[in-house]
């Protein structure tokens, strides 16, 4: 089975919506307004696991097409904040 990204989903997100997804994937207790965009994804920051980060990729792939691989070199930058994720996103979304 093919995943194709959500046809609805034409534009690039922004740093809300993907902070929206990552409460929705992960049921987390707070608000996408809460998640500072600067802020780590893991540890002291918002304090995800990589358990978390595999989610937050599934859910990515689904909604946008992006592949993100676990053994990609990057990760560490691509998962370093909410930021860094969504530019990561938009860089990889079709012209």
């Amino acid at each position: 089975m093919t995943t194709t990204p959500d046809t609805a989903q034409a534009t690039p997100p922004s740093i809300a919506e993907v902070a929206e997804l990552i409460v929705t994937a992960l049921n987390l207790d707070m608000t996408a307004a809460e998640i500072d965009p600067d802020a780590p994804l893991f540890d002291d920051g918002l304090g995800l696991d990589s358990i978390d980060i595999l989610e937050i990729a599934l859910v990515i792939s689904k909604r946008y097409g992006i592949q993100l691989r676990a053994d990609n070199e990057d990760n560490a930058t691509i998962f370093r904040s909410l930021r860094n994720l969504t530019a990561y996103i938009v860089s990889q979304m079709p012209a």
